[in-house]
């Protein structure tokens, strides 16, 4: 067996519903080994509507849902979460949207950053990256 069949079988890629997916070229997640790699999720849904509205909170809780679903697929769940990527369209959104994160990860916090960016569409207000370990 090759090196590369060797990497393949202990490397698995979750696909993405991101309308961005296919022109951009990523999926939702990678899993290698005991390390899942999140990559940013967004509040955009397959239809490219963004959920939320002007909502940052509702924006951040929706991206928080989705990351989780692509934890699970992944065969991780948010208290494997070792670190969190936040990036925001508003820094004056960071209580809503870090209200949203210590929801989801404040019995385990992960070690995490909050930005301020420019986002690939002006609706979006949040996008959250996530690095969890699965090994035991």
């Amino acid at each position: 067996m090759s090196q590369g069949s060797a990497a393949a079988t202990r490397i698995s890629r979750i696909p993405s519903p991101s309308p961005y997916a296919d022109p951009i070229g990523f999926c939702a997640a990678v899993r290698a080994g005991d390390t899942v790699w999140v990559s940013g999720v967004s509040a955009a849904g397959p239809d490219g509507d963004v959920v939320g509205g002007d909502d940052a909170y509702a924006q951040a809780h929706e991206v928080l849902g989705k990351l989780c679903d692509t934890l699970s697929a992944a065969g991780a769940a948010p208290e494997d979460v070792v670190r969190t990527r936040i990036f925001l369209a508003r820094a004056t959104d960071w209580p809503e949207v870090g209200r949203a994160h210590g929801e989801v990860f404040g019995a385990a916090p992960p070690a995490a950053t909050m930005v301020v960016a420019a986002l690939l569409d002006p609706r979006m207000l949040v996008e959250i990256e996530a690095v969890a370990y699965v090994g035991r």
